[in-house]
């Protein structure tokens, strides 16, 4: 496992070892410049007295030994270096100052027969080793990063830009499959994207024109409905998807076990649109449906409420749609529970409507406050607690919006 503390441990070893290359190959120039040292006063009897101790040892035998073991130092430390990643990097940038340092290094001691003084030819025999030294570290350093990226089975390719993708078409009976192809190795291979299950969330984003409805969104359009799935589809560029559903409808009708129909609602071309009651009082089972019916009305004619939730003054004209809507829901079975109805109702005159609403006993408690009020000529509390609730539903009262309703 590669954790920080091995790789910390692996560094140190690598410069421990590069470190007594180094020192193998000072201790080389000591011993064969013994005589350029001693001339600048850098000399020691108890040097000198180690490494007569060490000659024994036969190290010092010929001028290469000592030159080889630094360099097989030298390469073993390169073996772990771990540099910085270039995809520029070619081999003939490693090998040609690698295979330079070699020579330099390798053959610089015919410099030594020169018929120069002895500390000239000492420096330039050591400055030409150390710079083949230094070329064989570079080359070395890089031949060995391009080893390890060779070596190293990566599922990547040589770019690090592309990657093995699904290729296998993964389906169940509520899978989105999108087809797809991406680049491997420099190969364009056909893929798939699979939504094993969209029910735990589908996201799409992109900028407008950046195929978000024709990659993704027309897929699950016809996959679903291929598959006998219900659907209801905001058309926000109508009429793309709604041609895109219908067609495919039509073509996959016998899928369905229970006939299929399509609806379009559309509030601005009136005449592609079906007629719908969203009052309809047949989904209304209680009094809490006509009260979330009304409050979902005022709260979206009225956005400034929604954080206001709880007023008093917010509060009241909801309460009061919700009597109007409970009551033409209970009145003849529902015959009249459309909203343009309930807009008429509100602008009946107090001394009418509260009659007519105290018939229905369900209501009761949301009509007496009102009541109240008007018995006790307070008919300024009045309209300010119905008027705010008569001028949102007026705004629906529009021609377009109020044909809408009455579909």
């Amino acid at each position: 496992m590669g954790t920080g503390e091995n790789e910390e441990a692996l560094r140190k070893i690598i410069d421990l070892t590069r470190k007594v290359s180094f020192g193998i190959l000072a201790l080389h120039f000591y011993v064969y410049c013994y005589g350029a040292f001693d001339a600048w006063g850098f000399s020691h009897h108890i040097s000198d007295r180690v490494l007569l101790n060490l000659k024994r040892t036969g190290i010092f035998n010929h001028i290469l030994v000592t030159k080889i073991m630094a360099l097989l130092l030298l390469l073993v430390s390169l073996l772990g270096a771990a540099g910085k990643k270039d995809e520029k990097i070619r081999f003939a940038h490693a090998a040609f100052p690698f295979f330079l340092g070699l020579l330099v290094y390798l053959f610089s001691q015919t410099l030594l027969n020169l018929s120069y003084e002895q500390e000239l030819i000492a420096a330039i025999y050591m400055g030409v080793s150390i710079i083949g030294y230094l070329l064989i570290l570079t080359g070395g350093g890089l031949m060995s990063r391009m080893l390890k990226l060779r070596l190293k089975d990566d599922v990547f390719n040589q770019l690090n830009e592309t990657f093995p993708q699904e290729e296998r078409l993964l389906a169940n009976e509520y899978s989105v499959n999108l087809p797809a192809q991406y680049n491997l190795k420099g190969k364009i291979r056909s893929s798939w994207i699979n939504i094993i299950n969209p029910f735990r969330s589908l996201l799409v984003i992109g900028t407008p024109g950046a195929g978000k409805s024709y990659f993704v969104i027309r897929h699950v359009i016809t996959q679903h409905i291929q598959k006998g799935f219900s659907m209801f589809i905001y058309d926000f560029k109508y009429d793309d998807p709604s041609i895109i559903a219908y067609n495919t409808l039509q073509k996959y009708r016998d899928r369905y076990k229970k006939e299929p129909a399509f609806y379009v609602i559309n509030f601005d071309k009136l005449s592609h649109t079906h007629r719908c009651n969203p009052l309809d009082p047949e989904t209304m089972m209680d009094i809490t449906d006509a009260a979330e019916s009304s409050r979902t009305i005022m709260l979206g004619l009225n956005r400034t409420w929604i954080r206001k939730q709880g007023d008093f003054f917010v509060e009241s004209p909801i309460n009061f749609l919700t009597a109007i809507i409970w009551f033409l829901k209970k009145f003849k079975g529902g015959q009249y529970c459309t909203l343009p109805h309930v807009i008429e109702l509100m602008q009946i005159e107090y001394d009418l409507l509260f009659p007519v609403l105290r018939t229905e006993p369900e209501i009761e408690v949301l009509i007496n406050p009102f009541v109240i009020a008007y018995l006790n000529g307070a008919t300024d509390q009045l309209e300010g607690q119905i008027a705010s609730a008569k001028i949102a539903m007026a705004r629906l009262a529009s021609p377009q919006i109020y044909y809408v309703a009455i579909l």
